[in-house]
């Protein structure tokens, strides 16, 4: 009788208290790929709503200019990008593989580098990408995968960085690279 009333109590328990009992739903990571990328920093949060899905928002910022580009000009790869998605894990959330989607709008300033033209903007789209992370302990994870956005590209073209003489300007549809990870996570 005594392990009916238990079975009972348990089963009751976990309908009127469904989640994650022993799951850890926070995660706060890093990619070192932005960072290899002229000093991006970035940062991105992933919160787990259920057992297969995490919601995600992520940071990147750059705002760095560099002497020695074509003619002595500075060059950079100034941005300022901003996402918001959702995450799909087949096995368990935080493990393993996973498939994602995302809204993101990006300001930048780009040029200099290797020509003097330098172009700038707002980039608005959505993107997808795949990845894998690695279990390294209770609290740390290594993430690596792989992403594509596109969407609408309003931008200015310059002639050189500092003249500020307008050679284009318009809107344009993109598609390009967007995430290469290799990121260091911490679970919470």
């Amino acid at each position: 009788m005594k392990k009916l009333i238990a079975t009972a109590a348990f089963a009751a328990a976990m309908v009127l208290f469904p989640g994650h009992a022993y799951c850890q739903k926070t995660v706060i990571s890093t990619n070192f790929v932005g960072y290899a990328h002229l000093l991006t920093m970035n940062a991105e949060a992933s919160y787990a709503v259920a057992r297969h899905i995490s919601l995600t928002g992520g940071i990147a910022y750059n705002p760095w200019e560099f002497r020695g580009g074509m003619d002595g000009y500075d060059y950079r790869d100034k941005q300022l990008s901003l996402s918001v998605g959702a995450r799909y894990w087949p096995w368990h959330i935080f493990s393993g593989w996973w498939v994602a989607s995302k809204a993101q709008y990006q300001m930048y300033n780009t040029g200099g580098r290797n020509s003097l033209q330098t172009s700038e903007g707002d980039r608005y789209g959505i993107g997808a990408s795949l990845g894998y992370t690695y279990l390294l302990g209770k609290h740390f994870n290594v993430e690596v995968g792989l992403g594509l956005w596109g969407g609408l590209d309003v931008f200015k073209t310059y002639s050189c960085p500092v003249c500020g003489l307008t050679i284009d300007s318009g809107r344009k549809m993109f598609a390009r690279a967007n995430d290469i990870i290799l990121a260091v996570s911490y679970v919470f």
